[in-house]
């Protein structure tokens, strides 16, 4: 049974790969589902309510993938994931995907408030090396070397 979970910095192509794995009847779980709460402006979920939703998701679905770029909730994932995928794409690429992106629904009310917030995204995802966060590369690259199962690390995309 598969079990996957992918990560990196935002633009890489977690979610693309996901779906993909989703089409293959993996069931999938975006964690920035679970990881806001619906407040303007918005604010982190404790990981404990997190947690508790992490582990329904598990416990009803026997072939899965999940995917975030949340380190610290990805930390709960781990020890119930046979595979682990780690998008480590340069910067430059992670930013023209997300200038290339499709409207998220799940995330913006339409297209205009995504496009609004893309210089935003922009500078976070330049940041990705420079940040010391459980969004950051150094808690991406230590989850990934700590990873005791089969894992692989991609640094380009079909998009790239």
């Amino acid at each position: 049974m598969r079990k996957i979970i992918i990560f990196g910095n935002s633009g890489s192509g977690k979610s693309t790969l996901a779906r993909k794995f989703n089409n293959q009847g993996l069931t999938h779980l975006d964690l920035d589902a679970l990881a806001w709460l619906p407040s303007n402006p918005p604010e982190r979920r404790p990981v404990g309510q997190v947690y508790e939703q992490i582990q329904a998701f598990i416990g009803e679905n026997k072939e899965w993938v999940v995917e975030g770029c949340y380190a610290d909730l990805l930390e709960l994932v781990k020890p119930f994931a046979s595979e682990a995928i780690f998008m480590n794409l340069p910067v430059h690429l992670c930013q023209e995907n997300a200038r290339n992106r499709p409207l998220e629904p799940h995330k913006y009310a339409s297209k205009k408030a995504q496009d609004d917030n893309l210089p935003m995204l922009l500078d976070w995802i330049a940041g990705y090396r420079e940040r010391d966060d459980a969004l950051s590369y150094s808690a991406h690259n230590a989850l990934f070397k700590d990873f005791q199962g089969s894992k692989i690390e991609l640094t380009y995309n079909e998009n790239t």
